[in-house]
């Protein structure tokens, strides 16, 4: 007998593919928690029946929503990453030299435990000397620091349950206050297709305390529609104007990332620059001469 996972989202339309072993499933005091050993994707960690990550693809996301901000920052020391007990995020964020120190603000230590076992790849920098860990909801976490961090990553699931209050106006304004002046922020903003109201209200969430605001893109398989959008937002940086391509090595680690696709993720479809009310620079095309 065979067995096949599916993740229905709100369209009627979704993901399946074929389990070879269910490796680990629990009900844990915030969600439901499932990894399962598939051919095609490797582990895959799924919460409340939305696939979260999966070996084949997660360097993807992880790497768009880290080092995005992080080279636009000039000089990232402080870091606060908000979800992600699975490590990839933090994984990403210890590449960098300038950084210092990570916090990670986890809710759910199970995720972290789970990690460790099934995602050692993705898990590995959870024992970094630069982490510390925080088992503890990280909406009342920002409430303590003011103007502490250079860089804050919300790596968060899906906006309902325990996450619905990590795209509130409330909490982006707590967020805008624990960075310092220069500080920079990065967040998940769900698919621009299957979740264009949730994109929306986080855009304009975001707009409430932060003076710069744009989405960007990346494109994982996995996840719905696999078109992914994060949210950027500083106090003055302009990830595309303030960049410099000049910090990334030439010999970085990186399966996605790249200055060019740095740029190139703010060019946005037409119908994703309506959810976020953004005016993407157009690329200026002529003919070419012979």
């Amino acid at each position: 007998m065979e067995l096949w996972f599916k993740e229905i989202d709100e369209s009627e339309s979704g993901l399946t593919f074929r389990v070879k072993k269910v490796l680990f499933t629990k009900q844990t005091p915030y969600q439901r928690l499932d990894v399962f050993e598939t051919e095609f994707y490797g582990n895959v960690l799924v919460l409340d029946g939305a696939v979260q990550i999966t070996e084949k693809d997660e360097f993807v996301y992880h790497e768009m929503l880290a080092h995005v901000p992080l080279y636009t920052h000039p000089a990232p020391k402080n870091v606060l990453v908000i979800g992600g007990g699975d490590g990839g995020t933090v994984r990403e964020a210890v590449k960098h030299a300038d950084v210092e120190h990570v916090d990670l603000v986890e809710i759910d230590e199970t995720v972290i435990e789970v990690s460790r076992t099934y995602f050692p790849e993705v898990s590995r920098e959870l024992d970094n000397p630069k982490l510390t860990i925080l088992l503890m909801d990280g909406i009342e976490y920002v409430k303590s620091k003011k103007a502490h961090y250079d860089v804050i990553l919300i790596d968060s699931t899906d906006p309902v349950g325990p996450a619905e209050g990590l795209i509130s106006a409330a909490f982006y304004r707590d967020a805008a206050d624990a960075l310092k002046d220069n500080g920079v922020m990065a967040v998940q903003a769900e698919s621009p297709f299957f979740y264009p109201g949730w994109v929306r209200k986080i855009c304009q969430n975001l707009k409430t305390a932060f003076p710069v605001v744009k989405l960007y893109l990346s494109f994982t398989p996995t996840y719905p529609g696999g078109m992914w959008t994060f949210g950027f937002a500083s106090k003055g940086l302009d990830p595309v104007e303030d960049f410099d391509p000049s910090r990334v090595p030439s010999d970085a680690d990186f399966r996605y990332y790249t200055p060019g696709l740095h740029r190139a993720a703010f060019q946005l479809p037409a119908f994703a620059e309506e959810l976020c009310g953004q005016n993407t620079p157009r690329i200026r095309v002529g003919k070419s001469r012979h």
